[in-house]
């Protein structure tokens, strides 16, 4: 890939201040994660919040799972009527030779065929690579006097979820050596701090082409800094990129302003949510903090085919 401009990128924990105007409103929600991946809430638990919110499109974008998604479609009577869930991932892409803060871009995808035996096995290689990052980061915290043995080890080894760094921020709270998640990552866990460990596994072009190959639109996802960053983006739309975040819930308006005119001129379709995790807030208060036009579930809708 070609070298843009370096770009210093706000950690994906550091959230911009303040609710976007009209927040509180949306119907739709692009953006969540549930304990298959490294958020709080049973997948049950997420829809029942996100629908009592007023969302009626949610995709739950799992680390490099759809297990969620599975498990609610076949399980009679556990999405709320009127609710639709479109099946979503997100994959955290190492971005070489791309001068990024912390070397990554977070791609999303959305409607991808949950049957593809091919995605889910590469699914299943990004979940064993974070397994193997998640157990070097409990060595490495152990190493520097911070261990959190006892804090994780609840954790069923057979389980195939994707472990991600929030659930170690969380056993550093309970463990008493980070005040929040913010803090665990600003201190410890996040790029350039004591217990990082490089992540391993596919890069953007890969993500994207798996995304594009098992049925799905791939977007980029919370990429802030993308008006200086035009080369890169039409690089990866000319990989298979197809939409970009641009209703994220922490960008401040003129923020969103800036990216959906690098959506329009690019030609992405764009998206939006909450990315909510469950660390901070309720489902309800990120909810309060967001606003996804109506529009973008149509015109995602229409793009996947749904």
């Amino acid at each position: 890939m070609e070298a843009p401009k370096p770009a210093r990128r706000k950690g994906r924990h550091a959230m911009e201040p303040g609710p976007v105007v009209g927040g509180g409103t949306s119907i739709v929600d692009l953006h969540t994660h549930t304990t298959r991946s490294d958020g709080i809430l049973e997948p049950s638990e997420l829809v029942r919040d996100a629908a009592a919110a007023g969302v009626r499109h949610l995709a739950i974008t799992d680390h490099d799972s759809l297990a969620a998604y599975r498990e609610l479609i076949a399980a009679p009577g556990t999405i709320p009527p009127g609710l639709e869930l479109i099946p979503g991932v997100e994959i955290n892409a190492i971005a070489r030779g791309v001068p990024l803060l912390d070397g990554e871009l977070h791609i999303l995808g959305f409607g991808m065929d949950p049957t593809d035996e091919g995605f889910e096995a590469v699914l299943a290689r990004q979940r064993a690579a974070r397994r193997l990052r998640f157990e070097r980061t409990v060595a490495r915290l152990t190493e520097i006097g911070m261990p959190i043995d006892a804090q994780v080890a609840s954790i069923d080894p057979a389980r195939d979820d994707a472990l991600g760094r929030p659930t170690i921020a969380r056993a550093l709270i309970a463990a008493g050596f980070a005040e929040n998640v913010e803090d665990a990552f600003r201190r410890l866990i996040g790029w350039g701090s004591p217990a990082y460990v490089p992540r391993e596994g596919l890069g953007p072009r890969e993500a994207i082409t798996v995304i594009r190959d098992a049925g799905g639109l791939a977007a980029l996802a919370h990429f802030s800094e993308a008006p200086a960053q035009i080369p890169l983006l039409r690089e990866l739309k000319e990989f298979g990129l197809r939409g970009f975040e641009v209703y994220y819930r922490s960008f401040l308006p003129a923020t969103v302003t800036m990216v959906a005119a690098v959506a329009d001129m690019l030609e992405l379709v764009a998206t939006g949510g909450s990315d909510y995790h469950g660390d901070l807030m309720s489902y309800a208060e990120a909810h309060a903090a967001m606003h996804v036009p109506p529009s973008v579930a149509d015109r995602l809708r229409e793009a996947i085919g749904r």
